[in-house]
């Protein structure tokens, strides 16, 4: 044990952390624009990628990708909130960390792209 009397463990602990992330896509709705933009866009490129996708790895090339981005968006904007939360003065290493984080982002769209034109434009 750890320690803590308050600690869950089996169903309790799954369900309780189910309640974490359940709160945490909705206050990645409600407060970030570009979380609610891929997520729009993810409503297009699944169904797309399942539909055009020849086989299983096909799929799998298609929409993973797209689950990816999304993922990367949550942990961006989890180091936004933080770096926001520890204080609103500038700070190099802050601007630093909200640059990384973007650029996260652009690399799982990168790879997003690149995906798509390898499996649907290249030749067979």
């Amino acid at each position: 044990m750890s320690g803590r009397p308050d600690k869950k463990v089996g169903p309790a602990r799954l369900a309780r952390a189910f309640g974490s992330t359940w709160r945490g896509f909705r206050a990645a709705w409600r407060e970030e624009e570009a979380f609610r933009q891929e997520c729009a866009l993810a409503a297009v490129v699944l169904p797309l990628g399942l539909w055009l996708g020849n086989d299983g790895v096909e799929r799998a090339l298609l929409i993973g990708p797209m689950l990816f981005v999304l993922a990367i968006e949550l942990v961006n904007s989890a180091i936004e909130a933080t770096v926001d939360r520890i204080g609103v003065e500038r700070h190099p290493l802050s601007g630093i960390a909200k640059e990384l984080g973007s650029a996260a982002v652009f690399v799982a769209f990168t790879l997003l792209a690149a995906n798509w034109l390898l499996v649907l434009a290249w030749p067979r």
